[in-house]
């Protein structure tokens, strides 16, 4: 079993603002302006690339993918999923 990743808070809190853009994204109207927010989304995507913490972390892939697990926070059922019971 591998060590848990610990990470800096202000590289959570980016990752979690990346997410909430994603997800305001995601909920915008066909037909609606994104331009606003597909350009917050790749600026916080270089910020979250570029972070210090990434230059001196070993296993970058295995790192990013556990702080997307880590700062995921359920956003509510989609189309065709069920809320929890």
């Amino acid at each position: 079993m591998s060590t848990p990743f610990r990470f800096p808070e202000d590289l959570i809190t980016l990752q979690r603002t990346w997410q909430q853009t994603y997800a305001e994204l995601a909920q915008i109207p066909a037909g609606a302006s994104t331009t606003a927010l597909r350009r917050r989304l790749i600026a916080l995507s270089a910020q979250l690339c570029t972070h210090p913490y990434w230059s001196a972390s070993t296993g970058r892939r295995a790192g990013v993918a556990d702080l997307d697990r880590a700062t995921r926070t359920p956003i509510g059922p989609g189309p065709g999923r069920k809320a929890a019971a």
